[in-house]
């Protein structure tokens, strides 16, 4: 496998000056990247799977949701969420593109059907299940190749007096974290709140209410209902956050250009920090093997002679390589065998869980880096 050659696409973004949306030029086609093989499963992590609980009770206690309602899932992934609502005797169905995954959702007793969501797919599934009381989407409408076939699905399954959630890692955080390693060809678009509150106004979908939540280095939660239901005022978050927006000067090119620089410093420092450490006899492993790792390492230039290999708890990634860079992945348990003096932190988002996980490195005064917003060795 190491001897055959690798994929490689462009990676350049281009920023609308009417709408302010954030695109990727090229990006390779759905198919490819939701394979049976795709290796991301969402319960791997503690903290999300605690975050989709903790949001299944909010929901139900917000909405009102019983036995009677319907959830849907888009990019349901291997049914960490739609499980909670289950234990709660609430019907769900989950719709995810990515075989293996969905295999994993139905193995914990929770429908799945393989499907990439769109109008034709609501369709179907408003005919053959009814419309969906409460509609979910997390972290997937960045990733879709058409925005309006999407947000059209999305007004086309809810019910007449439904509600829908959408999360997504927020551009303003992107930007102002220096977040530039979550740019890569799965993550299609780039959002700001007043962007996407004008892609689902085009639908006839009015976002009601909105939060700011720390998950993905930060990200969005919007609420939205049907534009003709006026069953959930517009509340005051949705008019902050739109001002505050403008305020940053989201809407001005100068605001990408300050951040192309900043990313290209942070490439500068990384490598001169690894450059030192090597120089000075210390060994630097990775923690993750997640794609804006992967997007961090190759954009840095970062191999072997670098980083002696990552490790990551999904047992998927274990005895493969990093796309690119070919760094070996191991299981967590390598880092206690070679007692390295750094640990460079590629999942930054759960950093906390991490550092938490190898506490244990302190032993031999090993230290945690970050790349992501500035390279920092943390205490």
């Amino acid at each position: 496998m190491l001897q055959s050659a690798e994929v490689w696409y462009p990676l350049r973004l281009l920023v609308c000056t009417e709408c302010w949306l954030v695109q990727t030029e090229d990006y390779a086609c759905s198919d490819e990247l939701f394979t049976a093989d795709y290796a991301y499963f969402s319960s791997v992590s503690s903290s999300w799977l605690s975050h989709a609980e903790q949001y299944v009770k909010d929901m139900v206690e917000r909405f009102a949701l019983t036995s009677e309602s319907t959830v849907v899932e888009v990019a349901a992934n291997d049914g960490y969420l739609l499980q909670f609502f289950a234990e709660r005797g609430i019907p769900v169905l989950g719709i995810e593109p990515a075989s293996n995954v969905a295999l994993a959702a139905r193995d914990k007793g929770i429908e799945s059907i393989q499907e990439f969501f769109g109008r034709n797919t609501a369709r179907d599934l408003a005919g053959d299940s009814g419309p969906a009381d409460l509609l979910i989407a997390n972290n997937v409408l960045g990733r879709v190749p058409n925005l309006d076939d999407f947000v059209g699905g999305s007004k086309i399954l809810l019910a007449k007096g439904g509600v829908l959630t959408m999360e997504f890692p927020h551009l303003m955080q992107i930007v102002e974290r220096n977040q530039f390693d979550s740019i890569y060809h799965e993550h299609l678009s780039y959002l700001g709140f007043s962007t996407v509150e004008r892609i689902f106004a085009q639908h006839g979908i009015v976002i009601f209410d909105v939060e700011e939540l720390p998950t993905h280095g930060g990200s969005l939660r919007i609420f939205g209902r049907h534009a003709e239901c006026d069953a959930h005022p517009v509340q005051a978050s949705v008019r902050k956050l739109r001002e505050r927006e403008s305020r940053r000067g989201m809407d001005s090119l100068a605001y990408y250009a300050r951040f192309g620089e900043r990313v290209r410093e942070t490439k500068r420092a990384l490598l001169e920090f690894l450059i030192e450490a090597r120089r000075s006899g210390r060994s630097v492993v990775g923690y993750g093997a997640p794609a804006k790792g992967n997007a961090l390492l190759n954009y840095c230039g970062i191999l072997q002679d670098f980083l002696d290999y990552t490790v990551d708890r999904n047992p998927d990634k274990q005895g493969c390589f990093t796309p690119g860079t070919r760094i070996p992945i191991l299981d967590p348990a390598r880092i206690f065998e070679t007692r390295p003096d750094y640990v460079l932190i590629l999942s930054w988002s759960q950093r906390d869980e991490i550092m938490e996980q190898l506490a244990g490195i302190r032993e031999w005064k090993g230290q945690f880096v970050v790349a992501i917003p500035e390279v920092q060795i943390l205490p």
